[in-house]
């Protein structure tokens, strides 16, 4: 005899006894699943687009500090020094999030089912 099989079934009627304990209130079962991608358009793709969207302005703005700065253009050297760490802080930024998603990726192909 095995250890599960002391476990006694479960009662068809057992839900309609917990709906009428006392205290509960009264809540239906949900239709169906909710959609896969919130309906406002804020989906996985569209953050991780906005990411590297971000990442390339970023770059794109210290490339301009940097070029005015070497043509002598009125920028400050700390300025130019700022928007190019800030650029490269997003940029490993996304890298890291790009590692963790293949990572993540990988662990689930690796998943036996």
């Amino acid at each position: 005899m095995s250890p599960l099989s002391s476990i006694p079934a479960v009662s068809p009627d057992l839900f309609s006894q917990i709906e009428r304990l006392p205290g509960t209130t009264d809540v239906a079962a949900p239709a169906a699943l909710p959609a896969a991608a919130p309906p406002d358009g804020n989906s996985f793709s569209s953050l991780l687009g906005k990411l590297v969207s971000d990442v390339n302005t970023q770059q794109q703005a210290a490339d301009q500090s940097v070029n005015a700065l070497q043509s002598g253009g009125n920028v400050p050297l700390h300025q130019a020094v700022i928007s190019m760490e800030e650029a490269n802080v997003s940029f490993q930024l996304m890298v890291e999030v790009r590692n963790r998603l293949l990572e993540s990726y990988q662990e689930i192909m690796r998943m036996q089912m």
